[in-house]
């Protein structure tokens, strides 16, 4: 009887490696994990926690990852991408981002968290800094830590739209600052910041003989006259120390194929690739043709621009929503597709907040807490109509009854 209890529950019996206890699991997982156990109960769950799109993928995009099953693209292929692939994001960095790189200069990789992570591997040493903005996305200072670095974390609030000025990256950096880590359109606040603001960050960045890694992932999802420009566009110096990071999961809402990809100068995306090939090795085959569909077939963007459309006009609903619940604020976003939310005059820290609002009222949020701000949530409109409306509604309810 023990024995069999053995092995259903076996025991580690190695010490775990100590970077390991570093990093807490993704509260942003957990949080949609178990609004997905209750819903799976029967529970009536309104559930504005993952940063992922509600529509499915494109048509043309899945049957182009189709013809690939059909012509036996199924094999292994190059660690740094299917050239034809890499081919195409080349073309579109130029045509959309004014970006000059060559395919030597893109490596695809298992999702854009994954070629930030590559990134981290490849460049930070014990001892080096990494500047990271708050809020931030949670996993940018894990994975820094993980790395042996160590991130240097810089607040920001509402007065700048929780973005950071170019006098405050100048003030932090040190002789010790490696990496800054950029995120425009940004999770978890939605802003983006405008072309000049890049520029002014782009002047700081080459004055400190800094690098920059751009995470552009959201960079379709614009709304009113926001513009998006990639801070290697900025001028040619900026340009030489930019490391651009993207994906095809939010804009073409290809989350479960895990496309991501890296593009900067040509030593360190081979250093990647070597990172990479001992450890995923090339990124799913067929998946790769229906990244190039998405990138180069003309029906796609009508298709991407209806999602866009979709998600400004939840916006504009939970937006004026959220403003009619008292104590409750936050700068309406001009991009992604998310809303970081001010809580701090219910006397709440975000964690109980939201564990208590998921349990008394079923609406799952995601705590500040993970995102380096204690004092707001974040919401996602990445979701039906029917569900944002029930869901400020109860939200609404919840502040209100304290």
């Amino acid at each position: 009887m023990n024995s069999d209890r053995a092995r259903v529950n076996p025991q580690i019996n190695m010490k775990l490696a100590a970077r390991v206890e570093k990093v807490p699991p993704s509260i942003t997982l957990e949080i949609s994990a178990k609004a997905k156990a209750m819903k799976a109960d029967g529970k009536d769950v309104c559930s504005f926690s993952a940063g992922e799109p509600d529509f499915d993928t494109p048509d043309p995009i899945k049957a182009a990852a189709k013809r690939a099953l059909d012509e036996g693209k199924t094999r292994y292929g190059p660690t740094q991408g299917e050239p034809k692939l890499r081919e195409a994001i080349a073309r579109k960095l130029k045509a959309d981002n004014n970006l000059d790189y060559s395919p030597d200069n893109i490596i695809v990789t298992n999702g854009g968290k994954h070629s930030l992570f590559g990134l981290m591997l490849a460049t930070i040493e014990p001892g080096d800094e990494v500047i990271i903005p708050a809020p931030y996305w949670l996993s940018y200072p894990e994975m820094v830590k993980l790395a042996g670095g160590t991130p240097v974390i810089v607040p920001t609030d509402a007065t700048t739209e929780y973005k950071i000025t170019s006098d405050r990256l100048r003030e932090v950096i040190t002789s010790k600052t490696k990496l800054f880590v950029l995120n425009s359109p940004s999770n978890p606040t939605g802003m983006v910041y405008s072309p000049d603001e890049i520029r002014d960050l782009a002047r700081v960045v080459v004055d400190t003989d800094i690098s920059v890694v751009s995470d552009e992932i959201y960079e379709k999802l614009l709304y009113d006259d926001a513009t998006h420009l990639s801070i290697g566009a900025a001028s040619p110096q900026a340009f030489d120390r930019t490391i651009i990071s993207s994906g095809f999961a939010k804009a073409y809402s290809m989350t479960g194929w895990r496309l991501g990809y890296l593009a900067g100068p040509a030593e360190l995306i081979k250093a990647v690739a070597t990172i990479q090939s001992h450890s995923t090795s090339n990124v799913c085959t067929f998946s790769q043709f229906g990244a190039i569909a998405a990138l180069e077939l003309p029906e796609i963007p009508e298709c991407v621009e209806t999602m866009r459309q979709a998600f400004a006009e939840r916006r504009e609903v939970m937006y004026a929503g959220l403003n009619q619940i008292p104590g409750l604020s936050c700068p309406k976003p001009n991009g992604a597709f998310y809303m970081f939310v001010d809580i701090s005059s219910t006397g709440m820290k975000s964690m109980e907040f939201c564990q208590k609002l998921l349990d008394e009222h079923f609406v799952a949020t995601i705590p500040g807490l993970a995102f380096g701000l204690e004092d707001c949530i974040r919401l996602s409109y990445a979701t039906d109509m029917d569900s944002i409306k029930k869901g400020i509604d109860r939200l609404d309810k919840f502040v209100r009854s304290m």
